[in-house]
C-alpha cells in the first residue's frame, strides 16, 4: 500500500510538471520572444530588428518643429495657444494626429526593407490631462489600435515606447517634464506609470503584431548631482512595472533602457527576474566602431540577452552606413530616429491689427513666404515652412454674448501696403532671429555656433 501511494504521488508530481511546462511554452507561442541574445519570431526564425521611429507624432519635440528654446510638448502647446487661441490650437493638434502619420507612411516604411517600427508616445494619452487637443477621453488606445492595424497589413512588428513618463524620467525636454526626473521620487507618479503599462498590456496581451513594451525612454540624464542615487532607483522601478505587466500579459518582450541617454548599464544587477526581457541602447555620435560601443556589447555578453539600438541617426550617410555594418556584425538590431521631421523649417506667425477677413489673411500669409525668400530661404525639399496669419482688430473681436455679429473688413484695394509690410516684417524678423541666436550644444554633444555678427556685418559692408 505504501509503495502504491508513493508511486501515485510521483505520478501526480510528474503529471503536474508535464502539464506546467507546456503552459510556459504556450505563453510565448505566436509571439516574438527572447532566446539567449536573439529574438525569435513565431515561425521559429531569428528576428534582427531593422526599422524606424515615429517620433514627433504622439510626442512632439521642439527641434523637430524647427524650434530651439520652445522644446517640450507643453511649451509648443502653450506657444500655439498664445498665437491662435486654445480652440484653434486644439483643432491643429487633432488634425496633426490625423495626418502626420497615415497608412501610406507605414506602407512606405515597409517598402524600404524595415521589419519593425518603434512608436514613442506620451503617458498623457492615457489620462484626462490636457494634451494634444484633448482634455478628457484621450485617444491613446485609438491611435495605437490604428498603428497595430496598419502594421498588421504591412507585415511589420511594433514596439510601444513610453517616451514621456509620469513625473518625467529624464530631466530634459524630451520627457515633456520640468527639468528633473521626478518619477523616481514620486510614489503617485510611479503608481500611475505602472497602472498605465498594466492597462496597455491588458489590452494588447494577445496581439502578436506588438513585439514588446519599452518601459521608458532615456531615463536619468547625467548632469544631476544626485545621479548616482537616482541610478540605483532605476532597476527596482523596472521590476515593479514588469511585475504589474506580467499579471495580465505573459506573452510580450519587455525592453529596458539604460541611464544617460540609454548609454549606461552598470546599475543593472539582476537580469533573471523575468525570462522575456532585453535591453536597449542609443547612439548618435562618436566613432562608428565596435570599440566605441564596447559597453553595449559587454552588457549583451554578460547578460546573455538581446541588445537593441532603439535610436540611431542625425549623422552623415557614411557614418550611419559604417555603424549599421557594426551593428549587424554584433547582433544589435536598430531603428533610425526619426522617420521624418521638419527639415530646416520655419514657422511664421503674422499678426496685424488691420480688419481682415479669412480670405485676405490667407493672401497675407502667402506674402510671408516672399519675406523668407528675401533672406535666402528656398523652401528646400523636405522643408515644412508654414505661416499662420491672424487679425487682432478690436472691432472684429467676437462678443460671445451677442446674438448677431457685425464685422468691418478692409477693402481688397487697400491690401497692397499690407502685403509689402508683411514681406518686409517677415524678412526683418528672420534676420533678427539669425543674428540674435546663441551658440548651443544639444543632445550627445552636437554643437552649433552662433553667427559671427561682426564678421558678417563687415562682409556685407564690403559688398
Amino acid at each position: 500500500m505504501m509503495k502504491q501511494k508513493s508511486f501515485l504521488m510521483v505520478a501526480l508530481l510528474l503529471c503536474c510538471f508535464v502539464t506546467l511546462l507546456p503552459c510556459q511554452v504556450l505563453a510565448k507561442k505566436g509571439f516574438v520572444h527572447v532566446e539567449g541574445t536573439n529574438l525569435i519570431q513565431p515561425n521559429g526564425e531569428r528576428l534582427f530588428i531593422v526599422g524606424t521611429n515615429l517620433g514627433n507624432w504622439l510626442n512632439p519635440e521642439g527641434y523637430m518643429f524647427g524650434f530651439s528654446k520652445t522644446n517640450s510638448a507643453w511649451m509648443i502647446d502653450l506657444l500655439f495657444k498664445e498665437a491662435v487661441g486654445p480652440d484653434e490650437a486644439a483643432s491643429f493638434w487633432r488634425e496633426f494626429k490625423d495626418n502626420y502619420i497615415t497608412q501610406a507612411d507605414i506602407d512606405y516604411i515597409k517598402s524600404t526593407g524595415a521589419n519593425t517600427i518603434r512608436l514613442p508616445f506620451n503617458y498623457k494619452l492615457f489620462t484626462n490631462e490636457d494634451y494634444m487637443g484633448l482634455t478628457h477621453q484621450q485617444d491613446g488606445f485609438k491611435r495605437i489600435d490604428q498603428v497595430v492595424d496598419w502594421c498588421r497589413k504591412a507585415g511589420l512588428y511594433l514596439i510601444l515606447d513610453m517616451h514621456d513618463c509620469p513625473g518625467s524620467q529624464t530631466g530634459d525636454n524630451i520627457d515633456d517634464g520640468y527639468g528633473y526626473p521626478w518619477l523616481f521620487e514620486s510614489e503617485p507618479s510611479q503608481q500611475l506609470f505602472c497602472n498605465i503599462w498594466q492597462s496597455i498590456a491588458r489590452r494588447y496581451a494577445k496581439e502578436p503584431v506588438i513585439l514588446g513594451y519599452e518601459l521608458m525612454n532615456e531615463p536619468i540624464a547625467h548632469y544631476f548631482e544626485n545621479k548616482d542615487e537616482l541610478n540605483q532607483k532605476l532597476e527596482p522601478l523596472y521590476k515593479r512595472a514588469v511585475k504589474a505587466i506580467r499579471q495580465v500579459d505573459r506573452n510580450h518582450v519587455i525592453l529596458l533602457g539604460g541611464a544617460r541617454w540609454n548609454s549606461d548599464f552598470f546599475m543593472f544587477n539582476d537580469w533573471k527576474f523575468d525570462d522575456n526581457i532585453m535591453y536597449t541602447c542609443h547612439r548618435y555620435g562618436g566613432q562608428p566602431t565596435a570599440e566605441a560601443i564596447s559597453d553595449y556589447i559587454g552588457h549583451q555578453q554578460k547578460t546573455g540577452l538581446p541588445m537593441y539600438m532603439g535610436e540611431i541617426g542625425h549623422n552623415t550617410i557614411e557614418w550611419q552606413t559604417s555603424f549599421v555594418k557594426v551593428m549587424k556584425e554584433t547582433n544589435i538590431g536598430y531603428t533610425f530616429w526619426p522617420y521624418k521631421k521638419l527639415d530646416g523649417s520655419c514657422m511664421m506667425v503674422v499678426i496685424t491689427d488691420a480688419p481682415l477677413d479669412s480670405r485676405n489673411l490667407e493672401r497675407m500669409a502667402k506674402r510671408a513666404m516672399m519675406g523668407l525668400a528675401k533672406t535666402g530661404g528656398i523652401a528646400s525639399n523636405g522643408s515644412g515652412d508654414y505661416v499662420i496669419a491672424l487679425s487682432v482688430a478690436p472691432e472684429n473681436l467676437i462678443n460671445d454674448k451677442a446674438k448677431t455679429l457685425t464685422t468691418t473688413v478692409l477693402a481688397n484695394s487697400q491690401m497692397s501696403p499690407i502685403f509689402a509690410a508683411t514681406i518686409e516684417a517677415t524678412a526683418e524678423a528672420l534676420w533678427n532671429s539669425l543674428f540674435m541666436a546663441d551658440s548651443m550644444t544639444g543632445r550627445n554633444g552636437h554643437h552649433v555656433d552662433a553667427l559671427p555678427v561682426t564678421q558678417v556685418l563687415k562682409m556685407l559692408r564690403n559688398r
